[in-house]
């Protein structure tokens, strides 16, 4: 008997794994466990910004590689490749595009990871879900010939984004045609927005803003406009597990000349997607909250969960702001005049222009004064030091390598090469310590 029990004891437990194995299997994932799914499967490898059109081929390759349909949809003005991925057999039309600012890169590794993970995942239930109700498709990188040179404009020298109307580049000419022709019924443009972007007036960095981009300057709502509305909260929702306090709201102006006003205007009710930074975490997280997004919007569309999210909580997220983040500010920093010998006291506050990540930003000064309403993602009591400009005087617009001398010491200001004839305690370049790390404190 006691066997037999345990035979039949044995048989429950297999049952109830088994069981548990397909609720897993069918249930939709939660945002921590895409976050879990990315981590271990994302095929992305490089910062986004270091890829241009090369890497981008090879990704899709790899696309294809795994029974994605992969297209080549057009030329840019330097005719080079603009691919089209597609996947999904579903009714629900939903289209992507993203690095129609070819410096402006997250979002494509973003869409590369979330194509590869639902072809990956196609057993499983959630994932057969979306499959059976959306058709997806997206365009990586709209603008190959700025993504090569990491600019922003086309080789027109046209901003894609400006272009919606007058359609003088070939890349918006593309994008309006993959619009006409399908008719998508909602459409993501995915961009990234200033590092120094604020979450409202919370002195925070804006690391992901939304906009349910309207179709005309009156701001007609319509159920398309409600539902990205809905969308919107519901991934807002999401990403607050992993960015507390770092998402905001696009400003909502209306621009007659832009692709997502005119792709509402059209009938594609459009999501804006802008993704800033965040302070000590890397490009490849920015990548992964892309991801748990893109897929929990794919996820909602698909069930209609998003229908259960109150379209007025997308007001409650802050707007975005500008001119109270600087990315390096030195607190009371004695400034010296090195042709009169003069030393006034001033904040220095510094940013960082954008570069590929294999290559150095420079900084430059962009705030002198009392800073006192402005923060700095990183602050250094420079009460204690003298500065100066190592290759050009302080003032706004110049370069931000600077030259800090401890205030016990007697220097001579007016000698020509300073940086040899009086060795400096610290030297900052391009952001970054030379000499003397640790010598200026940071701000407690």
């Amino acid at each position: 008997m006691l066997a037999v029990y345990l035979i039949e004891m044995k048989q429950s437990c297999f049952l109830l794994m088994l069981l548990a194995a397909s609720m897993m299997n069918n249930v939709a994932q939660s945002p921590t466990e895409l976050a879990e799914i990315w981590d271990k499967e994302h095929v992305t490898n490089k910062f986004p910004s270091n890829i241009r059109h090369a890497e981008l081929k090879s990704y899709l390759d790899r696309l294809r590689s795994i029974g994605l349909k992969v297209d080549e949809v057009g030329k840019s003005f330097a005719n080079r490749e603009i691919y089209q991925v597609e996947w999904g057999k579903g009714p629900k039309r939903v289209f992507l595009w993203s690095q129609m600012h070819g410096d402006e890169p997250t979002a494509t590794s973003a869409l590369i990871d979330m194509f590869t993970v639902l072809q990956k995942h196609r057993g499983k239930e959630w994932v057969k879900r979306i499959e059976r109700e959306l058709t997806i498709r997206a365009v990586p990188m709209l603008n190959p010939d700025g993504a090569e040179l990491y600019v922003r404009r086309n080789l027109q020298g046209i901003d894609i984004n400006r272009d919606a109307r007058d359609l003088k580049t070939p890349e918006a000419q593309l994008l309006k045609q993959l619009r006409d022709a399908w008719s998508p019924e909602i459409g993501f443009n995915l961009h990234n927005q200033n590092e120094l972007t604020a979450a409202g007036s919370t002195g925070q960095q804006a690391t992901i803003s939304f906009l349910a981009v309207y179709g005309d300057e009156a701001k007609t709502e319509s159920e398309g406009m409600l539902r990205n509305k809905r969308l919107i909260v519901l991934l807002a929702e999401t990403l607050r597990q992993f960015i507390p306090g770092h998402i905001s709201r696009y400003s909502d102006e209306y621009t007659a000349t832009a692709f997502g006003d005119n792709f509402s205007a059209w009938g594609t009710p459009v999501i804006l997607i802008e993704t800033g930074a965040l302070q000590g975490k890397d490009e490849m997280f920015l990548v992964k909250m892309n991801f748990i997004a893109f897929l929990t919007a794919m996820r909602a569309i698909a069930d209609g969960s998003e229908k259960q999210a109150d379209p007025q909580r997308y007001y409650d997220l802050p707007n975005n702001s500008s001119g109270s983040l600087l990315h390096i500010i030195f607190r009371d920093a004695n400034l010296a005049d090195r042709q009169t010998g003069e030393i006034s006291a001033s904040d220095i506050g510094l940013a960082f222009e954008r570069r590929r990540a294999q290559f150095s930003a420079p900084a430059t000064i962009r705030r002198l004064g009392a800073l006192s309403s402005v923060v700095g993602l990183t602050e250094y009591d420079a009460s204690g030091f003298y500065v100066v400009g190592r290759v050009q005087p302080i003032k706004p617009g110049n370069s931000g390598d600077l030259l800090f001398y401890k205030k016990d010491r007697k220097i001579d200001w007016s000698i020509p090469d300073l940086e040899k004839q009086s060795e400096p305690d610290a030297i900052l370049s391009f952001g970054k310590w030379l000499k003397g790390e640790g010598v200026v404190p940071l701000k407690k």
